[in-house]
Order: C-alpha cells, then structure tokens, then sequence
C-alpha cells in the first residue's frame, strides 16, 4: 500500500504522509524495535475459534486497533477522514478525528453515524476555541478525548523542508509537472472542495482555502507553557475518558495516573516530532509494571502487522493505535482501501493467535513474548 501511495501521491504529500524528524531514527525504530522480541508459541491447543474482540474504556470494539488522529487526512484522498470513519465503522473499531482534520466534527458522525469516534485536541493559547471543540465533540457523541502532549513546538520535518510542503496543498505552477505525473490525485483534488481546516476559524485565509506555512501556525496557536495543570482544566470541560498522547517516560506515565487521566498514549507522533526518541513497543512493559492494571495502555507508533498487535498485547498494552497505515491505503485505494489494510490487520492477529495456541485477547499475556536473540 505504501508503494502505491508513493506511485500515485505527489511527491511532497507522500513525503508528508511518510516523513519523520530529521534523520528519521524514530521513524524507523518504531517499526524495527518490534523485531526485538519473538514470540513462544503454544501447540496442541484448540484454535478453530479465534475471538479479535475486547473492550476500551468499556466499549466493545472487534479487535484492540484505534485509528489514530491524522492531520490534513484529504490530503492523501477527498474524501478524507469521511471514508476513515466509515471503514472504521465497518470494522467495529474507533476512529479519531485530529482539531487539525479537513473534515468536521459534524460531518464525520453523519457519515458514519453508528461509529465509535474519538476526537483529539490541543491545549492552545484560545482556551475558548478548545472548549468549543470539546462541547461539539461531547454533542456529536465522541466518546473519548486524546490530548496531544508532546507538540510544545514543531519538530523538524526536513523532507517537508526540502519539498517547500504548504498545508492544505496549492496547486500552482511550482506543483504542475507534479499534478500531470500524478493525474489521479490531482483531478481528485481540483473536482472537490478546496482542502480547508474544517474544524478551526481563523487558521486559513478569509475564504478558508489558503495554504499556510505550519510552523508559523503552531507558532501562533500552540502553547508551549502546556503543564499537568491543564489536564485537570480539559478534565473539568469534558466527562469522558481523556487519553494523554506523546507520553515517552515511565515517570510521566506515573504523573498521568497521578493526575487522573483514564488512558496512556504511549507515541512519539509517529517519529514525526523528536529524533531519537523512545520506541513505544519499548515502553509498554516498563509502563504497564509501574502503574499497574488500572491505566488504559495504548501503544502508538510502529504498527504494521497484526502481529505486532499481539506482541503489544502481550507486553501490557491494551490495544495499539495507528495513522500511517490507514493514511497509505485511502492513498492508494480510498475507502476502499482502507478496508483492505483493516482486513489486513484482523486477518493478521487471527492468525498471529492461532499460530501461538491463542483464542482471545483475554488470553494474550507476557509470556507469549521474550526478547529476541
């Protein structure tokens, strides 16, 4: 699917989609650090039922999977985070919707009215804004909130740098020999509405379709005096679970639990925000040992086959989230697409389970894992 992306996306939106910070020593160690640990598997044990199915914040879901929040999704298709939701509403899995999404909150549940979604904020400098965001998720029943912990400032996305990438994308004379090379991402662009940030006033131009610079706007709206403080500020505006996103120590894993949040989002924005971070396979255990059995444990980043579901699973996460994947497959396919590559990932635990003598999610624990040798 990423190979398609990249043969039918222009150049700069795929490496958008694709990029990390720097030299992308994170991007690549989240998916690698998965390679460290190889699995025990069982026989003998009867597997002609395979059951995918477990519960977050006590809400069923058919596999431990939550579509993570991704910015600019209509980049990568017109239909954006409409055809997300509405995969993922097939699936029996929650999907997110980033404040930085083209779609809004209001759109999003009238495609996919039956689904379980998300919605994921950030503490900006107009707390006003943020409480807006939050009434009209609470009213278009989102069920749970991520708060995104680890965008102090933006991090260097070199190959944006290179590509001159603006957000939402113009086509201009800079992009046209890009657009006649990549003609079904372009006539999908130019016969849709203008890519706007729909769940945001005043962040593009009076017409709501200028690109902006990115690093100008988190300049502008992003809070860098962020602190535990303002969790309990988000808690009093909203009564569902909140999810804090970016958590990279066991010590702030501690200080969540301490200050009462209901899940731990264990990411590094996918690689995207601080080389040489953490790979959050890697946290999970230290994590799980230190707070117990209380905290939701959600391993973000590095996700590519269902097989590293279960081996998150099985090192103390409840479920994983994932963002490149999904964005890959509306890519390469649209809606479509994202169908597959969820299939893909059911198929994969189904299977991942069966050949380690495992019939359900209750059943995965950490000693179906070791370190690999």
């Amino acid at each position: 699917l990423r190979t398609i992306a990249k043969r039918r996306l222009p150049h700069g939106v795929f490496d958008y989609i694709d990029g990390g910070a720097e030299d992308e020593r994170s991007l690549a160690n989240n998916s690698s650090a998965f390679g460290r640990y190889e699995f025990r598997p069982r026989i003998l044990r009867d597997v002609s039922d395979i059951d995918t199915s477990t519960e977050l914040f006590g809400r069923p879901m058919s596999m431990p999977i939550v579509l993570a929040p991704t910015g600019f999704t209509r980049i990568a298709h017109s239909q954006g985070e409409l055809a997300v939701a509405r995969a993922a509403e097939r699936a029996g899995i929650p999907c997110s919707l980033s404040t930085m999404g083209t779609r809004s909150i209001e759109e999003m549940r009238a495609a996919a009215p039956n689904g379980e979604q998300w919605f994921q904020v950030y503490t900006w400098r107009d707390r006003g804004l943020v409480k807006e965001l939050v009434d009209r998720a609470a009213a278009a029943n989102h069920s749970a909130i991520w708060l995104t912990v680890d965008t102090a400032m933006l991090g260097r996305r070199e190959r944006d740098v290179r590509r001159g990438m603006t957000l939402p994308p113009k086509i201009g004379l800079s992009t046209l020999v890009d657009g006649v090379i990549h003609p079904w991402w372009t006539l999908d662009f130019l016969r849709n509405d203008p890519i706007t940030f729909a769940n945001v006033i005043g962040l593009s131009d009076e017409d709501g379709s200028s690109a902006v610079n990115l690093a100008e706007h988190m300049a502008r709206q992003f809070d860098p005096a962020l602190s535990w403080d303002d969790v309990d500020w988000l808690r009093s505006i909203w009564d569902g679970p909140i999810v804090l996103k970016g958590i990279q120590t066991v010590d702030d894993a501690e200080q969540a639990v301490a200050v009462g949040v209901d899940g731990i989002g264990l990411s590094n924005h996918g690689g995207r925000q601080l080389d040489d971070a953490p790979a959050p396979i890697a946290l999970v255990e230290p994590v799980r040992d230190v707070v117990g059995d209380g905290p939701t444990i959600i391993c973000d980043g590095g996700v590519r086959r269902g097989s590293d579901v279960v081996k998150a699973l099985a090192l103390g996460a409840d479920a994983v989230s994932m963002g490149r994947p999904y964005l890959f497959a509306l890519g390469a396919g649209g809606e479509r697409g994202v169908d597959h590559v969820l299939d893909f990932f059911r198929d994969g635990i189904t299977r991942t389970m069966a050949l380690n003598g495992v019939r359900s999610v209750d059943e995965i624990d950490r000693s179906l894992v070791a370190a690999a040798r």
